[in-house]
């Protein structure tokens, strides 16, 4: 499988299991913080792993033992995209500010827009891009000594490549994202679990990391025309009214529901067998 990958420069793609690929950003003495190479980057990866016939479920963590990421390089960014514009005049750059958020944004959706599931494992520092990336995520698992924060406001920005838009549908509870967001205070692992932000918090990072490639096993396991069209329904039916969500099940089922991967499941049920599918 690695061999049909091209190189990457800033992260790790390994295959734990078969039909899991494990994407590690590799920066670990920068903290695993961003700059623009890097998300384009991740953009390119997933984009990659999502047609990839061999892959079915992505587990998605950083290196070293300090941090799943502390967001964005600032240091990098302000000789950036963050520096000063190449023009004086205000509505032009920010038009120009407007097309590099776009494209920033795009990075990070390519989690969420992905066919594949993708479990997020974040450890140590998860800060600022930390939660725009697990929000476009599927599944989020932690280690215990994560150390969460929506930093956006230290910095004097507010957040704008995803957590504003995905963290209140993820929690549910509006006050306590407005807290968390208005104030940039850092917050662990148990109250993370305790609001819903995270689905599991293991006691290492091993151990988390184990966890979310022994989930992607489970779902790399089931029928990939079932998995990819249940990622895509909970999706659309998020962001839309419950008759939409509806109407288009009936759609997307009315073509998905002929796969032979019906029998299957139902003859291997019967059978008490394990089923296997073809890749898709």
């Amino acid at each position: 499988m690695a061999s049909q990958l091209p190189p990457f420069k800033h992260f790790n793609v390994t295959f734990p299991q078969e039909y899991v690929a494990h994407v590690e950003t590799n920066r670990a003495d920068k903290m695993n913080s961003f700059f623009e190479a890097m998300w384009v980057e991740l953009r390119t990866i997933i984009d990659t792993l999502s047609r990839l016939p061999t892959v079915r479920a992505i587990v998605f963590s950083g290196a070293g033992d300090r941090a799943f990421t502390t967001g964005l390089d600032v240091k990098a960014a302000s000789q950036g995209i963050l520096g000063p514009s190449s023009t004086t005049d205000a509505a032009r750059a920010a038009s120009q500010m407007r097309r590099v958020i776009a494209d920033f944004q795009d990075c990070v959706s390519s989690l969420e827009r992905c066919e594949k599931p993708v479990i997020v494992v974040m450890h140590g520092y998860s800060f600022g891009l930390a939660i725009d990336l697990s929000t476009a995520a599927d599944i989020r698992v932690c280690a215990r000594d994560t150390k969460f924060s929506v930093k956006e406001v230290d910095i004097g920005i507010a957040a704008d490549v995803g957590t504003l838009s995905r963290l209140p549908k993820v929690v549910g509870n509006y006050g306590w994202v407005k807290e968390v967001c208005l104030t940039a205070r850092v917050f662990g692992a148990e109250e993370a679990l305790r609001v819903g932000f995270v689905n599991s918090v293991l006691d290492t990072k091993k151990q988390a990391v184990d966890k979310a490639i022994e989930l992607a096993s489970l779902i790399a396991s089931k029928s990939p025309v079932a998995v990819q069209g249940t990622k895509e329904l909970l999706d659309f039916s998020r962001d839309h009214p419950v008759q939409d969500g509806l109407r288009y099940t009936g759609v997307w089922n009315g073509a998905a529901t002929q796969t032979k991967d019906v029998t299957s499941a139902i003859l291997s049920g019967l059978e008490k067998r394990a089923p296997t599918f073809e890749k898709l």
